[in-house]
């Protein structure tokens, strides 16, 4: 009744703001129900939620306060007041590499108490840069609930007037006169102030940032930089995993071929697209990098599960070849997919039921020397196989090539599934003998997978299907035989 009558949920107030006191609030939303009068006090923070909404503020028998302390001495009686905590704090802190995240959480506390303020007005905990992949730093946002931003060395040195304790020590070790201090300032802005200035622990530095408005953490430096390598499978659209969509919906940035971005159109409406040609994979990863460590969540997007000939390897690969500082400190996440392997399994039946292999047939970035040997050991391993990248228009010769040296160990008959364009319009798959396969049945769109040298076709009723059976039978048989012989004796 309170929040259709005042236009307002005092008792769920926006994003960042809490209400220190709920308890109080069926009470008093009851009273001013009754026509009780209602007066607001504020300390700080941007009440216009509260202004705009159908309450009528003057001198009242109540009280909304709005304050970042944690029990302000103006709240008398408590009983008739309800109180706000604005996002108004803005933590600034700074720690040696390694700290312990239980010290910096105790320091944090510890501030917040020699000002009085509460926990719930922290808006956001800040930083330099170089600690955006500190764990100490990253865990106490994650305990308070916030956002963790980050400033550079000279965004942080243009504070250095307002510093209460600058320290040459300090310069000489990072390029700015005061972490913690500076953080905090930066944070909040030439209209705000520092409230608590630099504490100490063993490890560890503490200070705190007071706005007079509302703090929005996304407009205050940048995050910590995370990239999602995210499979969104074939591109049906059933086939994409929650993670991926959860994930794919929140980014700020997605990276990727274009017909791999139409195919998810629907989840990355009015995200900052970014797209290039088929083969320009080095590109896209690199640029997938140089957004994250602008601060940005990117999401480099692949077909299939990104860890599967796909961009997840060449992501890890530039890391480790570049040992770039800013790309060392991103976020890297995969989120896995199903894969192009797993779709034309599923849909002919259960040909990779026991072991198998994948082998990618292009020579682009492998030698076919060792494509051949591989190829070979899969024979000779009877594994069933499944073949990535089986032709294209300048590659025509591999996938027979294949064809034959799996022919030395396997059956003629020997299973092989052809599914194209799993998950999109114009699917098809369909059977052929090895003996029969030909580079003509498949191109780049085609999954090709071979069975092993136990993999079977069979039809039974209208239905034909595809497997590799595990040994269950022989299990079951060697089960039966034992019985008969036990009821014989």
């Amino acid at each position: 009744a309170s929040d259709g009558v005042l236009g307002v949920a005092l008792d769920a107030p926006p994003a960042g703001w809490h209400l220190a006191n709920p308890e109080a609030h069926k009470d008093i939303a009851s009273e001013i129900l009754n026509g009780k009068s209602l007066s607001l006090e504020v300390e700080a923070g941007s009440p216009e939620w509260l202004t705009d909404s159908a309450i009528v503020f003057g001198e009242g028998e109540f009280t909304i306060h709005v304050s970042p302390h944690v029990c302000p001495e103006e709240i008398s009686p408590p009983d008739k007041t309800l109180l706000f905590h604005p996002p108004v704090l803005a933590l600034g802190v700074g720690c040696e590499r390694g700290c312990d995240g239980d010290e910096l959480h105790a320091l944090a506390m510890k501030t917040l108490t020699l000002g009085g303020y509460s926990r719930q007005s922290v808006a956001c905990v800040c930083s330099l840069d170089v600690k955006s992949d500190e764990a100490a730093v990253l865990q106490l946002a994650q305990k308070l609930g916030v956002a963790a931003r980050f400033f550079s060395k000279s965004q942080l040195e243009d504070e250095t007037e307002r510093l209460a304790n600058p320290s040459n020590v300090v310069f000489s070790e990072v390029g700015c006169h005061g972490v913690s201090e500076g953080a905090a300032l930066a944070a909040v802005g030439p209209q705000g102030k520092l409230a608590i200035e630099k504490q100490k622990s063993k490890r560890a530095t503490c200070a705190i940032g007071l706005s007079p408005t509302d703090l929005d953490p996304q407009t205050i430096g940048r995050g910590r930089g995370r990239l999602f390598i995210v499979g969104t499978g074939p591109g049906k659209q059933s086939w994409r995993t929650p993670e991926a969509v959860k994930i794919l919906s929140e980014v700020t940035d997605v990276v990727g071929y274009g017909l791999y971005l139409d195919l998810i159109s629907d989840l990355i409406e009015g995200k900052n697209r970014h797209t290039s040609d088929l083969a320009q994979e080095e590109a896209r990863v690199r640029r997938s990098l140089e957004l994250a460590a602008e601060g940005r969540d990117v999401a480099l997007v692949s077909s299939g599960d990104p860890g599967i000939y796909a961009m997840a390897a060449l992501a890890y690969e530039l890391l480790d070849r570049e040992d770039r500082a800013d790309w060392n400190r991103l976020a890297v996440q995969v989120v896995p997919g199903i894969s192009a392997f797993q779709a034309a399994a599923a849909k002919i039946g259960a040909p990779m039921g026991h072991d198998f292999c994948l082998i990618s047939l292009s020579d682009l970035l492998t030698p076919w020397d060792v494509i051949e040997r591989r190829l070979k050991a899969a024979a000779i391993g009877g594994f069933a196989v499944a073949f990535y990248n089986p032709v294209s228009k300048r590659r025509t010769h591999q996938l027979e090539t294949a064809r034959d040296l799996l022919l030395e160990q396997r059956r003629a008959d020997t299973p092989v599934v052809l599914a194209r364009n799993l998950g999109r319009e114009g699917e098809s798959v369909r059977i052929v003998e090895l003996a029969n396969l030909v580079a003509t049945d498949a191109d780049m769109l085609t999954l090709v997978l071979v069975g092993g040298e136990d993999t079977r076709a069979v039809t039974r009723g209208e239905n034909t299907f595809v497997y590799t059976p595990r040994g269950y039978g022989g299990k079951m048989d060697a089960k039966r035989k034992n019985e008969q012989k036990e009821n014989k004796a």
